[in-house]
């Protein structure tokens, strides 16, 4: 099983009262709460691609933290991951770390990086049903009204027409942007499996959708 999660910043214990607001009473309740939410969902031979900011520790305490997590681990490097600098740091807990990535999964191609791409490589690739074939996974903008203004640029994109070819016709459709964030707080700290960000996203969104008509967006990011 592959997963996927983005943002874990663990031992940044300023996240729990300010920007995230996470709440713990420290860093290390923190780490303990995220540790133990990943391994009673990811098995020894599970794959987790973790999109960027895995942790704001040392070298000595990431390894740490890397011995504990059960998994296989692919890392694609975020602007907190500063920990792969220091030599004393066991790179080979991880399969890879890239700045950028794209792979297979579940039928469907996914594009992997820290920082969200409004133009993704495949963004245009769907089946024969118009269903998305590609999806572009990302993080660093947390919870923020970043999350916001590219959730606005997502029904933008969608809702421009233009025409394509499905079964073996032209006919006008929406414009496909599928970007997922996937944020560890949206999961509960929990990695997911794509068809589970798939799901977990558009009940997200549905619900920007309701705070945006609420007049609520101040108080939501």
């Amino acid at each position: 099983m592959r997963y996927y999660i983005a943002d874990c910043h663990f031992f940044h214990g300023n996240l729990n009262e300010r920007m995230d607001c996470r709440g713990f009473e420290s860093a290390e309740a923190m780490n303990e709460y995220m540790i133990s939410q990943w391994n009673q969902k990811v098995r020894p031979n599970d794959e987790v691609v973790i999109l960027g900011d895995f942790s704001c520790g040392k070298a000595e305490e990431t390894n740490e933290i890397c011995r504990r997590l059960q998994g296989r681990l692919y890392l694609v490097e975020g602007n907190h991951d500063y920990y792969l600098k220091d030599r004393k740091f066991d790179l080979s807990r991880f399969e890879w770390v890239k700045s950028y990535a794209e792979l297979h999964d579940e039928g469907r191609k996914v594009i992997l990086s820290h920082y969200p791409t409004m133009a993704y490589h495949g963004q245009f690739h769907v089946n024969k049903e118009g269903e998305p074939l590609t999806y572009m996974l990302y993080g660093h903008v947390h919870n923020t009204f970043d999350e916001y203004l590219i959730d606005r640029f997502i029904k933008e994109t969608r809702s421009l027409k233009r025409m394509a070819w499905l079964n073996h016709q032209a006919v006008e459709v929406g414009t496909p942007c599928h970007m997922i964030n996937c944020f560890c707080r949206y999961s509960d700290y929990v990695p997911l499996t794509l068809k589970e960000w798939v799901a977990l996203d558009e009940k997200r969104r549905k619900e920007i959708d309701q705070v945006v008509e609420e007049g609520r967006i101040a108080e939501y990011f």
